[in-house]
């Protein structure tokens, strides 16, 4: 069973799309800031993890920084998921090791059961 970190601060969303990835058959770890995401990240090492950027104790950049610089953990595939769409934002998270960059405005959850089965699809080859 392959297990997903949401790093989310928005608690409504954090719970419906964990309760969908749990009906998919994910095992869902949820952290609701960066800073205990990042340990969380570094202890359960997950098959995924889906990050938003605008976080408390740790924005999403530091996360990536300080991921990418834990062995066990630095090639954990990153979904970052915010509302964040500057094109200064995506080149920034992308140059952190982050594997891809969606905008939640323009995702229905169901279309990102869709790129997360995708990413774990490539990343267990």
């Amino acid at each position: 069973m392959n297990k997903i970190l949401f790093v989310e601060d928005e608690e409504a969303l954090q719970r419906a799309m964990g309760d969908m990835l749990e009906q998919a058959g994910y095992k869902m770890l949820k952290a609701l800031d960066g800073e205990t995401g990042l340990a969380m990240a570094k202890k359960e090492v997950p098959d995924l993890i889906l990050l938003d950027l605008i976080l408390p104790k740790k924005n999403g950049f530091e996360f990536l920084e300080e991921l990418k610089k834990d062995a066990s953990a630095k090639n954990i595939p990153v979904i970052v998921l915010t509302n964040l769409e500057g094109s200064a934002e995506v080149e920034r998270a992308l140059s952190l090791g982050a594997t891809t960059y969606l905008v939640k405005a323009n995702y229905k959850l169901d279309e990102l059961l869709g790129k997360i089965e995708a990413i774990l699809n490539h990343h267990a080859k």
